[in-house]
């Protein structure tokens, strides 16, 4: 017992350990991958209690409620409306067991302490994480601009349009506006990340 409550202050009984590739089928994670649909992992995080697993997607959060109950919540956050931010790594110091490395995916804060022997792969995993912020922040840039570049055609569209009948303008107006934040939405609102995963996780 008090072996278990030093741990447990320490930070010892949640450390977590990189899962390798030949081993994603052996966590509960990989039940949840739509592969159907061809999502892939391309990191795994696995402590006694939780799993965070990182698609090219969406990151999977197999959420225990502690390391020695089988009851899991599953929580899933699409990058495509969860952007990510506030992106950080701490090393370890001299008598650490830990590093950890902290996110933000939409409103919803982590800090993932894992084995400081983990290190070198824990510095890919925040490189990936580190561009993809760069790459949502620079699309909701250009979204917002955009958006705004859409109100001003649409009033032009309907003043132009004020010969017409009321119907003839709508439509015209519905018509360019579906079309254009169709396209707006393929340059800007990224569903796949798996092209940043690969260029800085070796799996």
């Amino acid at each position: 017992m008090l072996k278990k409550f030093a741990s447990d202050a320490l930070g010892l009984s949640d450390i977590g350990k990189v899962i390798e590739p030949q081993d994603y089928d052996k966590t509960d994670s990989d039940d949840y991958v739509l592969h159907e649909i061809g999502e892939k992992i391309y990191f795994l995080i696995k402590t006694k209690a939780d799993e965070y697993c990182f698609t090219n997607l969406a990151l999977i959060h197999v959420d225990g409620d502690s390391a020695v109950s089988k009851k899991r919540t599953l929580k899933r956050y699409e990058y495509k409306w969860n952007p990510i931010s506030n992106v950080s790594l701490e090393t370890a110091g001299t008598i650490d067991l830990d590093v950890e490395i902290k996110f933000t995916i939409g409103n919803t804060p982590f800090s993932i302490d894992i084995s400081k022997n983990e290190l070198d792969k824990v510095k890919d995993l925040y490189k990936a994480l580190v561009e993809m912020e760069r790459i949502m922040k620079y699309n909701d840039k250009y979204m917002k601009f955009a958006q705004d570049s859409l109100e001003y055609a649409q009033k032009s569209i309907s003043h132009g349009m004020a010969q017409g009948s009321p119907a003839e303008s709508f439509k015209a107006i519905a018509e360019f506006t579906n079309d254009w934040l169709t396209n707006m939405n393929k340059k800007y609102a990224y569903d796949d990340y798996g092209s940043v995963f690969e260029l800085f996780i070796n799996n």
